[in-house]
């Protein structure tokens, strides 16, 4: 008899599931508590695959062998915990695609930086001239791609929510970035259920799998100290010189495994920034793990392009630069954009606070911001935290209105920076959405 694998979720990650299931011979059904896109819908559709929109009926889901929950639902809904009570596994996309793939898998995660992080690795191992695919996060899901196209190795980007729902997935090589107060609103706001849950990567490591992570993350070396990981352990810093991983010494990027071998200098890299050089020391020794050659690491990060919503310069204007940052949704990634601004800055932010604390990006306005912009619906606390700090602030209700009166404050060798350290849902329906409308603002100015 077939076993029954529900879906709940019918987003890229649901539908991919549902179609790596019915492939693998499992009896498939997918709820959907909202509308499903037509795009999903006509995949549904196409592959003969049941599925249900606009409620979750318990009589169809609790048939269930095995439920695969997509990462946006949080475990604390009513419907999940009952699954839970009855007993019923409960798994990620990524933990249920991996177990039909024997390729290697590298996993990328951290509260910022792991999407750039992601991609430049897929960057560099395509230059290799390896049969790589890219998900998690990005592009076709980790499920669709295995049941669609055989990949040699995958790079994954890896949310706290993917994490969550793994028990036995595992990478070959893990790569932590950074771990900053996030998402707390899913943890029952605490910032130690937050790091458990990123530390999950490392969980299913064995001896001969690798874990790089950044050692200048007090957090992260905090948890290393305390906890245990059979992985072999590769730490980059840009702080202090290193007798293993990758580090900094006269802006040189100086990668030592077996031998000390110089790679670039930081001013040759395509991203700038200190973040980025960081970014940059993670992806080149996982590819060097991979045996990538020097030369090639060192082309790769001079002519990667970067990732759209991530400091993306959008236009210059009247000797104004625009610049989108929507990805950025946390304090924390809206603090490296500051950091990257060498000139005067309109500064575009707000939206839904996730517990944000403001007070870290204090001395970075106070240097580089001349007018805050804010862009949500409740601005109350960006107003109340930085009202002393900055002589112009504005709220506004949409990125049109952002972007017009930003227009009017920025002079000749300003910046305009969208980077709103909040999620989008109040305004916009995603990040990518609140990306494009400020873009498509800007070029309607």
């Amino acid at each position: 008899m077939k076993k029954r694998l529900v879906i709940l979720g019918a987003g890229e990650s649901g539908v991919g599931t549902a179609i790596l299931g019915k492939s693998k011979n499992y009896d498939v059904f997918v709820s959907e508590k909202g509308l499903v896109k037509e795009h999903y819908k006509n995949i549904l559709i196409q592959n003969n695959i049941a599925f249900e929109e606009g409620k979750h009926s318990e009589e169809l889901i609790f048939k269930a062998d095995i439920v695969m929950k997509s990462p946006g639902i949080p475990e604390q809904v009513a419907l999940v915990e009952r699954l839970v009570k009855k007993g019923v596994p409960i798994v990620s996309e990524i933990e249920f695609a991996a177990k039909y793939t024997t390729s290697k898998v590298i996993g990328v995660t951290g509260s910022n930086g792991k999407t750039t992080t992601t991609m430049l690795i897929y960057h560099l191992l395509k230059k290799m001239g390896l049969n790589v695919g890219v998900a998690g996060n990005i592009g076709d899901s980790f499920a669709k791609q295995i049941a669609e196209k055989s990949h040699d190795i995958y790079v994954l980007e890896l949310s706290s929510f993917q994490l969550d729902g793994i028990h036995d997935f595992s990478s070959d090589i893990a790569v932590l970035t950074n771990i900053t107060p996030d998402h707390l609103d899913r943890y029952n706001h605490s910032f130690d259920n937050y790091i458990e849950s990123k530390f999950r990567i490392t969980k299913n490591q064995k001896e001969n799998d690798f874990l790089i992570y950044n050692k200048d993350d007090k957090v992260i070396v905090e948890w290393l100290n305390k906890n245990k990981t059979k992985a072999k352990l590769v730490p980059f810093s840009i702080k202090e010189e290193l007798a293993y991983g990758a580090f900094l010494r006269d802006q040189n990027i100086i990668i030592k495994f077996n031998s000390e071998e110089v790679l670039m200098n930081v001013s040759n890299l395509k991203l700038q920034g200190k973040h980025n050089t960081k970014n940059a020391m993670a992806s080149a020794m996982a590819a060097r793990l991979l045996k990538a050659r020097k030369s090639i690491i060192a082309e790769s990060l001079c002519d990667f392009e970067g990732v759209e919503h991530r400091l993306e310069n959008v236009l210059k204007i009247n000797g104004v630069q625009y610049v989108n940052d929507s990805k950025a949704t946390n304090v924390n990634a809206a603090y490296y954009a500051l950091e990257c601004m060498d000139t005067p800055t309109v500064w575009i932010v707000g939206g839904v606070d996730k517990g944000n604390d403001y007070t870290d990006l204090l001395p970075l306005v106070r240097e580089k911001v001349k007018a805050i912009i804010c862009l949500g619906l409740d601005n109350s606390k960006i107003v109340e935290i930085f009202q002393n700090v900055v002589d112009i602030m504005v709220e506004t209700a949409g990125a049109e209105e952002a972007v017009k009166v930003a227009h009017k404050i920025a002079e000749k060798g300003d910046t305009v920076l969208l980077s709103p350290a909040c999620a989008s849902f109040d305004l916009f329906s995603s990040y990518e959405d609140r990306g494009d409308k400020f873009k498509e603002a800007v070029a309607g100015l």
